[in-house]
């Protein structure tokens, strides 16, 4: 047999003996119901920041601002125990700061794609600002509109029916 083909050789047979898939078959997609039933699991969900991540990202970042004046001092070649000193001045200014709220973190036009619970924390806070410029409120649900406008129809068709029901006796 030649490679499954069905002939002992591809010697005369008018072929090459080169096989190849079959990419014309189709093969039959799963069972189950194309659209999930549940609507509540489709509902679009922002990804939520770890807040262990951002936190340990921030201090990081005092850390790396603390090395920096570090290193630089040490260029200077000022004395150790001063150094400690300007360090631990620092990052305790630096780590008050962050407890008060006031570094706001990395700018998001700056984030890197690989810092993904840095750009999930910045695109919650755009979405909260666009929501506030539009006057949206935060129990707003998607399709709420349509919602209230078909109960609408309904009340008036069934007071028009109850109307003419009156109407009709």
């Amino acid at each position: 047999m030649s490679s499954n083909v069905g002939l002992s050789t591809p010697r005369g047979s008018g072929t090459s003996g080169y096989v190849q898939k079959n990419k014309s078959l189709l093969k039959p997609r799963d069972a189950g119901a194309p659209y999930p039933k549940d609507w509540e699991q489709v509902k679009h969900r922002q990804r939520q920041p770890d807040a262990a991540i951002l936190e340990h990202e921030a201090r990081r970042e005092i850390e790396v601002k603390v090395f920096e004046l570090r290193d630089k001092l040490e260029e200077e070649g000022v004395d150790e125990d001063e150094i400690d000193e300007q360090c631990a001045a620092l990052r305790k200014k630096l780590e008050d700061e962050r407890k008060a709220g006031k570094s706001l973190g990395p700018n998001a036009r700056n984030l890197k794609s690989h810092q993904v619970h840095d750009l999930a924390k910045a695109k919650i806070e755009e979405s909260e600002r666009l929501r506030r410029a539009l006057g949206i409120s935060k129990d707003y649900e998607e399709g709420s509109h349509w919602r209230k406008q078909e109960e609408r129809l309904r009340d008036s068709l069934a007071r028009r029916d109850g109307e003419d029901e009156k109407d009709s006796k």
